[in-house]
């Protein structure tokens, strides 16, 4: 067994050599798309690290009732921190809730000054696990009589999980798309070094090698262009990781985007696993497509 894993290893290394120019264009097509491959799932994860964090950032504003005392407030935030639903709660008084104000607003100061009392109502702020346990949290606040009115975010929260659904979906999509692109791609790559090699087949299958005899070389070989693909293009990420994230973070400033998503093992795994899987399928299908016939 190892005897012949070693001699199929020879001779797909000289058939590799030997057919350099299609060597060369499968393994430069195997880069191209590990590249944009690579790149969709580093922009994907950045993607969901941001969608998480909006998630996050999505609260529930619940404005108190002027009459409701501490002992409301406290009695309210341990129901609500009892809820599965509830990620976090946090008070804010009347006093912080006027100083607030002033800080996004200082040119209003004057106006807030004149006012007798300040009419700014205390609240409860909660963050949800999950958006869409919005109504459920809401319907309870609605339902406690120190609570005046929930901030009603019904609209925010729809479009939210839509844009979500839409992301996901969408980059799930092209991540499939583009496996299969690359999949045909090597498939006709490496059926061209079949077909250019036929002579030499049809010599072996008349002298009685087995179709595993035949086969074994060129998924070898395949193997190789997977591997070298996806080491060149290990490489390329990790060289030009420092001026893409630089590039996305001074352009991505003002939004919440994960921006610093790294060329780390996980994703170099993965690029190598797909490069070597691809090519090894890839020779499979064009080397069973041909010894059929």
């Amino acid at each position: 067994m190892l005897r012949f894993a070693a001699f199929s290893l020879r001779r797909a290394w000289h058939g590799f050599w030997l057919n350099g120019l299609m060597s060369l264009a499968a393994t430069a097509t195997m880069v191209l798309v590990l590249v944009l491959m690579s790149g969709l799932i580093i922009l994907v994860t950045g993607l969901n690290a941001t969608l998480d964090y909006v998630q996050s950032e999505v609260q529930v504003v619940a404005y108190m009732k002027d009459s409701a005392t501490q002992q409301d407030v406290i009695s309210l935030e341990t129901s609500l921190q009892q809820m599965p639903q509830v990620a976090q709660v946090q008070f804010v008084s009347k006093a912080k809730a006027y100083q607030d104000f002033l800080d996004r607003h200082p040119g209003e100061a004057d106006i807030l000054k004149t006012l007798p009392t300040n009419p700014l109502p205390a609240s409860i702020q909660i963050n949800l696990n999950d958006p869409s346990d919005y109504v459920d949290v809401a319907t309870f606040l609605n339902s406690q009589p120190q609570v005046d009115h929930v901030l009603n975010i019904q609209q925010t929260v729809d479009q939210l999980n839509s844009v979500i659904d839409v992301l996901q979906a969408g980059g799930t999509a092209v991540l499939i798309i583009v496996g299969l692109i690359v999949l045909f791609i090597v498939v006709n790559t490496i059926r061209l070094a079949v077909v250019a090699r036929a002579d030499e087949i049809e010599i072996m299958r008349l002298v009685g090698a087995s179709d595993a005899f035949i086969r074994w070389p060129f998924i070898f070989e395949g193997a190789m262009v997977g591997l070298f693909g996806a080491t060149i293009t290990i490489v390329l990420l990790f060289l030009s990781q420092g001026p893409i994230t630089g590039f996305l973070a001074d352009y991505f400033k003002v939004l919440p985007i994960e921006a610093n998503a790294t060329v780390g093992p996980t994703i170099a795994m993965v690029v190598l696993g797909t490069g070597v899987g691809i090519g090894v399928l890839g020779s499979f299908l064009s080397v069973r497509s041909y010894l059929i016939r």
